[in-house]
């Protein structure tokens, strides 16, 4: 059995032969009720007529009916069903799908189902990072037929996995420095990229005081809090060099114990993905490279610990930022919008972006708003909000676009300072991203003057983690919205 094939069928079509194996006529050899089956329901045969096991998985009900997003989404239902299928056989080495329906979603749903992370030594994990060589997946995967589609959804699904792994790897294992070698790793031989790691002294000499403020608790060595955090990958593929670029800022806390405002113990390991934003855009970065899509790119990831040493930051302080403005530290554990909201001001004033998207899990209170489904959006601009609409829709890593408005303001002005980093429980999401708005130079409208930067926030702290499977993921860091992201760059004009 060392080689098994997966073929989505459709139950309202008319039967095809797909590499010697008839999907519909094997389906129907055995008994099934008189409704179509689900999409994504599969059935395994192990004596075909051309001798290869095996996986048929149904498309559904009504597919051809069915809007383009949706027909990928089904398609992905069934591929990923079906590779998760054969990773219940021991002996399979090679599985070869029918991608026909969708190359690029099909490529997509293979490459994330195959993904399951373990640091478990038995059998030997690839994620161990003791392995002197690398350990190859359980099997290979490749199309009926060679497509470019194929390909560049693979790089979509590579990319993905890539931040799944960043955010799964426990903290002591992806520190700030960890965290900066490993991108650099992945940037190897990738031509028009570069990186540049930043350090303390670097922070401190640009007056990045809230993004400092956050690193001053730490109880690790010293080599991980000197190790400021900031990668600025600068890749640039566009045609006109000197072009405005796209900016992608992720918020990058390598783990997250509230500081001082300590979080409750339960479920706090956690909160070794909340480096889930740096991971995101830095992976997306690494796809947009690898597909050489042709735009200026720039990433900024502030990646610290946020821990309760006895010089950590205590509420009630009070830092000036790097843009001037005065920030009051209401609570310790609202530590993501003090390292974005310099590194925003910076990406925007050292590389004048027309568009900046920072990506951060962010609040719990999104996670109240809308579960694990929809990455919450807020923006100052209903074009990039469109774009990223669209984008996700395609790729089914979707948004919903949340309210940003003035009315909210008060709630994080009531202080000593210019801005509180908490303005209570109530809209806690919306406040996070009023208060990054304030440091968006350029995103509303000045003095007669229009905006000159279309800027928008993710909160992805709900989409974070699936708590349960699906059929193209297990159940742990989802890694979106890579996927998005990626498209989001691939639909822009120039791209």
């Amino acid at each position: 059995m060392s080689s098994a094939l997966v073929l989505p069928f459709d139950p309202n079509a008319a039967s095809a032969n797909v590499a010697g194996a008839d999907a519909k006529a094997l389906w129907n050899s055995t008994p099934s009720g008189d409704k179509p089956p689900k999409a994504g329901t599969t059935r395994t045969f192990f004596n075909t007529p051309n001798g290869k096991t095996a996986t048929i998985s149904s498309l559904g009900d009504k597919f051809s009916q069915k809007k383009a997003d949706e027909k990928r989404e089904i398609v992905r239902k069934a591929v990923g069903a079906g590779v998760k299928e054969l990773k219940n056989y021991d002996g399979v080495k090679e599985v070869s799908i029918d991608a026909s329906s969708d190359p690029h979603a099909a490529a997509v749903a293979a490459h994330l189902a195959l993904y399951k992370f373990t640091l478990k030594t038995t059998p030997p994990s690839p994620f161990n990072p003791n392995n002197k060589e690398p350990i190859p997946d359980k099997f290979t995967l490749a199309p009926l037929e060679k497509s470019k589609e194929w390909d560049n959804g693979a790089v979509y699904a590579e990319a993905q996995n890539l931040a799944r792994t960043l955010m799964e790897l426990p903290a002591n294992m992806m520190t700030p420095t960890i965290f900066c070698e490993r991108v650099q790793k992945e940037l190897e031989g990738i031509p028009n990229v570069q990186t540049f790691v930043r350090d303390e002294a670097w922070a401190q000499e640009k007056n990045m005081n809230t993004f400092l403020s956050v690193t001053h608790g730490t109880s690790e060595p010293a080599k991980l809090l000197e190790m400021l955090a900031c990668l600025g990958s600068h890749y640039k593929g566009a045609a006109d060099k000197n072009a405005p670029p796209v900016a992608f800022v992720g918020k990058g806390i390598t783990f997250d114990s509230g500081g001082i405002s300590l979080k409750p113990g339960a479920g706090m390991k956690l909160m070794r993905g909340d480096m889930g934003g740096a991971a995101t855009v830095v992976s997306a970065a690494v796809a947009i490279a690898k597909l050489q899509l042709p735009i200026n790119l720039v990433v900024v990831t502030p990646l610290t610990e946020n821990m309760p040493g006895p010089s950590a930051t205590k509420p009630g302080d009070i830092i000036y930022a790097m843009n001037g403005k005065s920030v009051e530290v209401d609570n310790t554990d609202a530590e993501g919008r003090l390292v974005l909201a310099d590194a925003i001001y910076y990406a925007i004033t050292e590389y004048k972006p027309h568009s900046l998207i920072d990506v951060a899990t962010l609040t719990g209170a999104c996670v109240i708003a809308l579960g694990e489904v929809y990455s919450a959006v807020y923006s100052t601009s209903d074009k990039l909000w469109e774009q990223l609409h669209a984008a996700g829709e395609t790729e089914y890593d979707r948004f919903w676009r949340m309210p940003l408005d003035d009315d909210y303001l008060p709630q994080i002005h009531g202080s000593n300072a210019d801005l509180q980093n908490t303005g209570g429980r109530p809209a806690g999401s919306i406040t996070a991203a009023l208060f990054l708005k304030a440091f968006a130079e350029g995103c509303e409208p000045k003095d007669d003057q229009p905006a000159t930067l279309n800027w928008a926030h993710l909160d992805i702290a709900g989409a974070m983690e699936a708590t349960r499977p699906s059929p193209y993921q297990e159940k742990g860091m989802t890694g979106r919205p890579v996927r998005a992201l990626i498209e989001y760059i691939r639909r822009l004009p120039n791209a």
